[in-house]
């Protein structure tokens, strides 16, 4: 993925079959598909792949058992099917994780009992393991710190866990290996289109060199998660808002809280929404909330009573009680839920399906959805185009596909392990210079050579793009994050042939996004 070498595509190439306007889950997963079914396709992202709601998930990768509580006994089923396809063909950023519900009635005990075997049910061949009921002494062992008064037993389930903006750039590389392009910090700033009004291309520019291009397309996908409205309104001005900002906060605390590998749900509390306290990277994350938000944010910011919803509720289930002191980082991320016209403002009763729309001008927009299952949403986009004749039928080819980084039997024991099968690369870089095998900071395996591959490997342009996504240190650790900046921005510096100036100015900035990670 070397930049240079992407830009010298757009320069020279003007006519796509597919162009793509959004570098998260949705996007990605609609450009991967194209590429591989043979089209010529461009995906273009205004700020860093996954900069948005797709690098601030509960980092699950899961049916969604609130969703069956709901009754969207659909979505469930092609979640949990998505999710075993994932776990096959992104073994290095996937894992199978066992969570535990404590109850604390015997008739929760009963409920949750014969629900998850209904779960369990719903994901067919790809199950990921049986549910079952385990005692009170031996939901203990398993959830160690878990208050033991009144607990009268809890049912252990399986679902998935995943590293979201790390599978979100093995995404891209893996489009790009088929044949795409795709561009970070290349912004649409307008749409080309014909005598009748009907669409053709689009107008983008790039952000470091600043040249803009008109680019024809056959197709042209508007998959910008909680900015969809914004494209729509470039198309058609004064159309309807699409999409409903539904805001998940998440808190990153010390793992002594929830020792182990299990991980803790809670599915009932104050106000209706499901609560987890997952372990991930040796931390621990708790979330998630459901708040309506009036407008869309590239970086939001989480809500006092958030933040007090989760610590409370935490409080009450985990023996040693975690307080606003203990939190290590605070993220929030948008969810872009497609809410029909009229519906209430209850987020929480919001179905998480996709929904594909076509304008009269023949953009095709996707809303909705989740990380889960954006391999069936990319599916899905693709053939909604050749079902509108915009490109020759080809069959979807990504459901067995493998993606970049795949390894068979990983180690997640052993470190860094999320790079797969690039992993060999970073110890290779680590060898030919001693410099770069020095660990950032102690407590963490990232090492000099992981910034190094970041910048010639993986398009990473800003300060933020190795601290937040291709490593994941301002979600881990949002104060070491910040001491280790001055660090990271001079090693990066050297590879993109930066001045003094540049690290300043990037050491900035990233200081003051790093303070809504911190409380």
């Amino acid at each position: 993925m070397k930049r240079s070498s992407l830009l010298k595509q757009i320069a020279s190439t003007k006519d796509w079959d597919v162009i793509i306007i959004g570098g998260g889950a949705t996007g990605l997963g609609c450009a991967m598909d194209a590429a591989t079914r043979g089209y010529k396709t461009l995906l273009v992202e205004q700020a860093d792949f996954a900069k948005g709601t797709s690098s601030k998930a509960t980092k699950l990768l899961h049916g969604g058992v609130r969703y069956m509580a709901q009754g969207d006994i659909g979505l469930v089923k092609e979640a949990c099917h998505e999710r075993g396809l994932l776990l096959k063909n992104a073994p290095h950023l996937t894992r199978n994780t066992s969570f535990v519900i404590p109850n604390y009635s015997y008739f929760d005990n009963i409920m949750y009992t014969v629900g998850l075997k209904f779960y369990d049910f719903l994901a067919g061949k790809l199950s990921l393991g049986k549910s079952r009921y385990v005692n009170s002494k031996n939901t203990l062992k398993l959830l160690s710190t878990v208050k033991p008064n009144g607990l009268k037993g809890g049912v252990v389930y399986q679902d998935g866990q995943f590293d979201d903006s790390r599978l979100a750039l093995n995404i891209a590389q893996t489009a790009i290996e088929n044949g795409a392009c795709v561009l970070n910090y290349t912004k649409v700033v307008g749409l080309l289109k014909d005598s009748k009004g009907k669409l053709s291309g689009v107008k983008i520019k790039t952000e470091d060199t600043e040249e803009v291009y008109e680019l024809n397309a056959k197709a042209v996908i508007n998959a910008t998660g909680v900015y969809a409205d914004n494209i729509l309104q470039f198309d058609k001005p004064n159309s309807p808002h699409l999409v409903r900002p539904s805001q998940g906060v998440h808190i990153t605390i010390d793992k002594k809280f929830l020792p182990g590998e299990n991980a803790l749900m809670i599915p009932k509390t104050s106000d209706g929404r499901v609560l987890f306290a997952v372990p991930w990277y040796d931390k621990l994350i708790l979330g998630t909330t459901d708040t309506l938000r009036d407008h869309a944010e590239l970086e939001p910011r989480a809500l006092d009573e958030e933040i007090n919803f989760i610590l409370t509720t935490a409080q009450q289930y985990l023996v040693g009680k975690p307080t606003k002191d203990d939190v290590q980082a605070i993220f929030a991320g948008l969810r872009p839920l497609a809410a029909p016209q009229g519906e209430g403002k209850n987020t929480k009763e919001i179905s998480r399906s996709h929904k594909i729309l076509v304008s009269d001008s023949g953009l095709v927009t996707i809303i909705g959805g989740k990380w889960t299952t954006f391999r069936r949403m990319g599916q899905d986009t693709i053939d909604k185009i050749i079902q509108l004749n915009k490109v020759p039928s080809v069959s979807c080819k990504t459901e067995q596909l493998k993606i970049h980084g795949y390894e068979e039997n990983v180690n997640f024991e052993k470190d860094l392990h999320f790079y797969g099968s690039d992993r060999s690369e970073i110890l290779k870089l680590e060898k030919e210079n001693p410099q770069y095998a020095e660990k950032l900071l102690l407590k963490y395996d990232y090492t000099y050579a992981c910034v190094v591959f970041a910048v010639r490997n993986e398009l990473a342009y800003k300060l933020e793009d190795v601290l937040a996504r291709r490593l994941r240190l301002l979600l881990l650790d949002a104060k070491g994050a910040v001491e280790v900046s001055h660090k990271v921005a001079t090693i990066m510096a050297q590879e993109l042939g930066k001045d003094e100036q540049w690290i300043q100015k990037e050491v900035n900035e990233f200081a003051q996004l790093a303070k809504i990670y911190q409380l």
